[in-house]
C-alpha cells in the first residue's frame, strides 16, 4: 500500500539509522494494510504519521564515580511514545547495546502491548547503555541515584510510570525508586516492579513467564492440544526465562534448554530450576556452572552456534519460547524448527523473531504468540501494581494469578477474533497488531490533533 510505504519511508528520512526501530514500524504497518482497504478515517487524521512518532524523547548524560574513584559518563534515554490510553508505561533496559533505536522500537512495541490489555496505559520505554553485570553492587547504586537525578523530572504516577527490563531487576528498582523518593520527597507509584515490602505486587516478576505460557496453552487448545507432556525450547536465563520453565514444569511440560549470552544449555532430562536460579538469582554466573552439577547436561558456547542462527532453536523440541533478546529467531531457524516437528512458539521477549521467520512461521500455520500479545502479562500487573498503589491495598498472590490469566485470555480471544474478522483467523500477528492499533488510534482520534 502506498500510504504505509511512503510513511516508513519519510520515517527513515527524520529518524536515520535506527534498523531495530524501522523492524519493528514495518512489522505492525505491513500487517495491518487489510484495514486500511475499506477505511480511510486513520489516513484522513495522518493517525500513522502521529503513531509512529514519539510524544516526546529524552536523553541525557548519566556520570557517575565507578569503585576507583573515576567518573564514568552513560547515556540515558526515556522515550515516551503515546499516552492516548493514559500514562506512560515501559521498562527500563540498562544494557552496553542500548541506543536510539532500540529504546524507540521497544516504546514502539509498548503502544499496542498495552493496548491489548485493556487497561488504561501508554506506552513508552527508557534505559541507559550501562550494563550492571560488569558492576559492583556500589556502582550500580550509584548509577542508578544519577539515572534518577535527572528522570525524576518526568515521571509520576499519573504521568510515566517505569518498570524494570533486561538490566534492571528488584535491585535496581529499590535503588532507583530510593533516589525518587529522596528527590521528590513522594512515596507513591512512580514505579513498579518494587520490592513487596515497600508497595511491589505478590506475582509481579513472575507475570511476564507464567503469562507466555497461559497465552501458550490457549494456543494449542485452539487446536485441541495441550502443552502437558511437550518437550519445550526455552531461551534466556533471566527472570522471563525462569518463570517460564517454572510455570512449564507446573503444567506437565519439560523445558530442556536455556541460553545466556556465553552459550546454551541442553539438559535432555530437564533444565534444573533450582539450579538456574542459584547461578542466574543468586550469584549472577555464568551457565557453564551448570556442568558442575549437571555433567550430563550438554553446553554450546556461542563461538560454536550457527552462521544463520541460533544454537538453541537447533534442538529437537515440540514448542519455542524466545525470551533473550531481539531477532534472536532467524528464518532459518524456523525452518530446522519446523523440520524437528515443533508445533509453535510463543515469544517472552519483544520482537525476537524477524520479520523473514515471520513470514515462514504463519506460511507453515504454526500456532504463533506474537511478543505484544504473549508477553503483555509483565506490563499488565505492573499497571495492577499501580492500582494497589493509588488504593493502598496489598493483595494475595492468587488475586493476581487469576487477573493475569483473566487477561491473558482476554488478549488471546482479542486477537483471534480480530485476525478472523480479516479473514486470517491463524495469523495473530494480523489478530494482535490491528486490535491494539485500533484502540490507540480510535482514541487518539477523540482527544483531538495533539
Amino acid at each position: 500500500m502506498t500510504y504505509v510505504r511512503d510513511t516508513i519511508a519519510r520515517l527513515k528520512q527524520s529518524s536515520p539509522a535506527q534498523s531495530e526501530f524501522y523492524q519493528a514500524v514495518e512489522e505492525v504497518l505491513g500487517s495491518i494494510r487489510p484495514m486500511f482497504e475499506n477505511n480511510v478515517k486513520y489516513r484522513h487524521q495522518a493517525i500513522i504519521e502521529r503513531i509512529t512518532e514519539p510524544e516526546r524523547q529524552i536523553m541525557f548524560r548519566v556520570p557517575w564515580v565507578d569503585d576507583d574513584g573515576q567518573v564514568q559518563v552513560n547515556k540515558g534515554y526515556r522515550v515516551e511514545f503515546n499516552s492516548a490510553l493514559g500514562p506512560f508505561k515501559g521498562g527500563l533496559r540498562f544494557h552496553h547495546s542500548v541506543n536510539t533505536s532500540i529504546i524507540k522500537f521497544l516504546g514502539f512495541e509498548q503502544v499496542f502491548k498495552n493496548a491489548l490489555t485493556g487497561l488504561p496505559i501508554g506506552g513508552g520505554k527508557g534505559g541507559a547503555n550501562f550494563d550492571p553485570r560488569e558492576r559492583s553492587d556500589g556502582e550500580v547504586m550509584r548509577f542508578c541515584q544519577a539515572y534518577m537525578n535527572e528522570l525524576h523530572r518526568y515521571i509520576g504516577p499519573t504521568r510515566d510510570v517505569p518498570a524494570g527490563d533486561i538490566g534492571v531487576g528488584a535491585r535496581e528498582i529499590g535503588y532507583l525508586f530510593g533516589q525518587y523518593k529522596m528527590l521528590t520527597g513522594s512515596y507513591d507509584g512512580a514505579l513498579t516492579g518494587k520490592g513487596l515490602l515497600w508497595g511491589g505486587s505478590a506475582g509481579r516478576k513472575e507475570s511476564t513467564g507464567y503469562g507466555c505460557v497461559y497465552f501458550a496453552q490457549h494456543l494449542l487448545e485452539e487446536r485441541n492440544n495441550m502443552l502437558s507432556g511437550k518437550t519445550c525450547l526455552v531461551s534466556g536465563a533471566g527472570n522471563v526465562a525462569i518463570h517460564v520453565i517454572e510455570k512449564l514444569y507446573q503444567v506437565g511440560a519439560s523445558p530442556v534448554t536455556c541460553t545466556d549470552s556465553g552459550g546454551t544449555i541442553y539438559d535432555e532430562q530437564g533444565i534444573d530450576l533450582a539450579l538456574l536460579k542459584s547461578l542466574k538469582e543468586g550469584r549472577k554466573a555464568s551457565l557453564i556452572e551448570y556442568l558442575e552439577s549437571r555433567p550430563r547436561a550438554k553446553y554450546i558456547p556461542i563461538s560454536e552456534y550457527p552462521e544463520d542462527g541460533h544454537a538453541v532453536w537447533r534442538i529437537a523440541g515440540e514448542f519455542a519460547f524466545p525470551c533473550a533478546t531481539q531477532n534472536e529467531v532467524s528464518a532459518q531457524d524456523v525452518r530446522v524448527l519446523i523440520a524437528n516437528g515443533c508445533l509453535g512458539l510463543s515469544e517472552g521477549a519483544n520482537m525476537p523473531t524477524t520479520n523473514d521467520a515471520i513470514e515462514l512461521i504463519l506460511e507453515a500455520r504454526l500456532s504463533y504468540g506474537p511478543g505484544k500479545a504473549a508477553n503483555a502479562g509483565g506490563v499488565a500487573t505492573s499497571q495492577l501494581e499501580m492500582a494497589q498503589n493509588a488504593s493502598m491495598q496489598s493483595w494475595t498472590f492468587e488475586k493476581v494469578d487469576g487477573k493475569l490469566k483473566d487477561i491473558m485470555a482476554n488478549i488471546y480471544t482479542q486477537s483471534r477474533s480480530t485476525a478472523e474478522e480479516f479473514g486470517e483467523p491463524h495469523n495473530l500477528v494480523l489478530g494482535a497488531n490491528i486490535a491494539g492499533f485500533r484502540r490507540v488510534a480510535d482514541a487518539m482520534l477523540e482527544q483531538g490533533v495533539v
